[in-house]
């Protein structure tokens, strides 16, 4: 299933105004990630599923690498990628993905701190920023910790999510195998749209 969308950009507080004014909903803080330059804010998009904003932590040094998803080189807010905790294994899921075409990285353990104290551990595959990185999402393994849905309120809801690739077919083969269900996949370059239910109306991402 859709675990996350990830909306990135150059500035996370900016991107917290402009959400919270388009929408009506406040994203909540997240945590930072030590060591990626990297802090998050969370929209819960109903069910176990939800919107991650992220840009840089001005809190954190320069990180000895790059930021992820490309966040560096981004001047405006960005759906840039998805997630989707798949419905075997993760190293299956990597398997499965290969099998089609696809390199999904390779996996990585990470954590983060909420506001609250509370320590959140995952897994999930990492891989090189490309073109297809919106389109083909990455997976994710919450182990022990408690899912970030859990805490937060549920005012927004995923209306759609459509994800567009020059090979639908082969990406469409890749999402069933994986147990992703509600994606429309379509035709043309790699992209996400992203539609929002929100109290002030219909809010499209992309």
């Amino acid at each position: 299933m859709i675990d996350h969308l990830v909306l990135a950009g150059p500035d996370l507080d900016g991107m917290v105004a402009w959400f919270t004014g388009v929408s009506g909903v406040a994203p909540a803080p997240g945590g930072a990630h030590v060591g990626l330059g990297t802090r998050n804010a969370l929209v819960g998009l109903g069910g176990s599923t939800y919107l991650e904003l992220i840009g840089p932590d001005p809190d954190q040094p320069e990180p000895d690498g790059p930021r992820p998803f490309g966040i560096d080189a981004l001047e405006e807010p960005r759906l840039v990628t998805w997630c989707l905790r798949p419905t075997v294994p993760l190293d299956e899921a990597i398997e499965v993905t290969r099998r089609h075409g696809w390199d999904p990285g390779t996996i990585a353990a990470m954590s983060r701190r909420r506001p609250d104290g509370e320590l959140l551990r995952w897994r999930l595959t990492l891989r090189p920023t490309s073109p297809e990185v919106a389109a083909v999402p990455f997976f994710i393994d919450w182990l022990d910790s408690e899912h970030p849905t859990a805490s937060l309120p549920m005012s927004v809801a995923l209306t759609s999510l459509t994800v567009s690739h020059p090979d639908p077919d082969r990406l469409g083969s890749l999402l069933t195998a994986l147990g992703a269900a509600g994606v429309d996949v379509a035709g043309g370059s790699p992209s996400l749209v992203a539609a929002l239910t929100t109290p002030n109306g219909l809010v499209d991402l992309r």
